[in-house]
């Protein structure tokens, strides 16, 4: 199972969140807590995402293990920003282990994760794809679960309501797919949106900051941990927890 985590507010090295924490996303990868049945340790590729300016969002990503890039966290030391999205990966057995597979995911403004899996792969959403202008099915990044759900997503983002959009996305893929985990995370640099969907998030809101991750980062007693099946929409001000209804 996936680990994910996003951050607003005062610029941070990216280090502070991905390398440096006594549970950073780094040791998540190899030592998680919390797994609820899903894989121990994340070896199948990595991502960050980050806003140089507000509203351009670019990303590095890797196929491979987070903590054997030495290059990566040299450039995390010395790279800061107030928008951060991170993920590791353990893919799904059948998945492709390439580096278009590993989140963010993003486009334009936005950076996006996925946590989790779509049970009985491709079949079970097909009708949901065939939903998706034919040319959104041809240039996913790659062929995966996640990657048909952030086009999903991101085919509704334009006139959605980004929490909407996401509380969307779940349910209709869980419908069309009983027993998914569908643990979302989204950003576009001013606003943090997450779903916990079979498994853990928590967020944090400290310091004029607000940080989401699958695991908290450290033992700061302000973390708070997101009930299941609930949608949260956060930002440095404000952190807002809805239940999402199941079907």
């Amino acid at each position: 199972m996936c680990r994910h985590l996003g951050y607003l507010g005062p610029a941070v090295p990216i280090a502070s969140l991905v390398h440096d924490p006594p549970h950073s996303l780094m040791r998540q990868s190899y030592a998680p807590r919390d797994m609820r049945g899903g894989g121990t340790v994340n070896v199948d590729g990595y991502g960050v995402g980050w806003y140089p300016t507000p509203g351009q969002a670019v990303r590095y990503r890797r196929v491979g293990t987070l903590w054997s890039d030495a290059n990566l966290a040299q450039l995390s030391r010395i790279t800061s920003s107030g928008a951060i999205l991170a993920a590791v990966r353990s893919a799904t057995v059948g998945m492709p282990i390439v580096e278009t597979a590993c989140a963010p995911f993003t486009d334009g403004q936005w950076l996006f994760s996925h946590n989790g899996r779509v049970t009985d792969w491709p079949g079970s959403v097909a009708d949901l794809a065939g939903t998706l202008p034919t040319t959104d099915l041809l240039t996913l990044d790659a062929p995966t679960d996640s990657a048909l759900l952030w086009a999903l997503l991101r085919s509704r983002l334009a006139t959605t309501p980004p929490a909407r959009a996401v509380a969307d996305v779940v349910a209709e893929v869980a419908a069309a797919a009983p027993g998914s985990r569908l643990n979302l995370l989204l950003t576009n640099g001013s606003v943090l949106v997450g779903t916990t969907w079979t498994h853990s998030l928590w967020v944090r809101r400290a310091d004029d900051a607000v940080t989401v991750s699958s695991e908290p980062l450290d033992d700061d007693p302000r973390w708070r941990e997101v009930p299941e099946g609930h949608v949260v929409t956060a930002d440095p001000s404000t952190v807002d927890v809805q239940p999402m209804g199941r079907r």
